[in-house]
């Protein structure tokens, strides 16, 4: 389990274990984690109130059991996560590593398995055994079906929606429903104009308090409202 440093001026050197809530939203269920407060690699970054829920698994094991094939050390890959995201039971995150390389005239590894063939052992050489094709980038408020599946170099936009069992392999604009594989987009969730004010609005990077007085806007699809909060006129 996760440690943080203790910041109160009494043991500030120490650790200590994160509270549970501080990692399950939910007192009845331990299904459901906050995702920053279960992974530890530097090079997997995820925003405040996204969760992962896992049915099937133990969801402390995200990092293990869901993002695959990254090998930062070699490729310096990141998977970036944004707030207020829900991500799904089985939802895969496939980076670099997965994918070899079709530059030549075999798809076979052979640079990783330089003890066999004398091939050089340095991390530059190895990493041709696959293409690089960049980082996972994932906005806010983006929901991400079970068993969805992300490849490298995929950037998802904001409020975006990812269909059960989708292959995500191209970037997915905001706000846009896909699915299916490969994904393909279904329909946007809202008309241009409604999307640009959400865009500007970013209610996800509000403090807390304001956040919780603009859940009934929020929910109810009152854009004015939601508008007028973040306006702070109606404090």
């Amino acid at each position: 389990m996760l440690s943080i440093p203790i910041v109160d001026g009494n043991v500030s050197k120490e650790t200590k274990m994160i509270p549970k809530w501080k990692i399950y939203p939910r007192s009845q269920g331990h299904s459901t984690v906050y995702l920053n407060n279960v992974v530890d690699d530097p090079s997997i970054e995820v925003g405040d109130y996204t969760i992962y829920d896992d049915f099937v698994n133990d969801p402390m094991d995200f990092q293990r059991n869901n993002v695959l094939y990254h090998y930062p050390e070699c490729n310096h890959d990141k998977l970036r996560i944004g707030r207020f995201c829900s991500i799904a039971c089985g939802a895969k995150f496939v980076f670099n590593a997965a994918f070899h390389s079709l530059k030549g005239l075999s798809s076979y590894t052979f640079p990783i398995f330089f003890e066999e063939w004398n091939l050089p052992s340095d991390v530059a050489s190895i990493a041709t055994a696959w293409d690089n094709r960049g980082d996972i980038t994932i906005g806010n408020d983006v929901w991400i079906g079970y068993e969805a599946v992300v490849f490298a170099g995929v950037t998802i936009g904001d409020g975006a929606v990812i269909g059960t069992r989708a292959v995500v392999t191209k970037d997915v604009p905001p706000y846009t429903i896909v699915g299916g594989v490969p994904a393909k987009p279904i329909r946007r969730r809202f008309d241009d104009r409604t999307i640009e004010r959400l865009e500007a609005i970013k209610w996800w990077n509000w403090d807390e308090r304001r956040i919780e007085k603009a859940i009934p806007a929020i929910q109810s699809g009152d854009i004015d409202a939601l508008e007028l909060i973040g306006s702070g006129r109606c404090e």
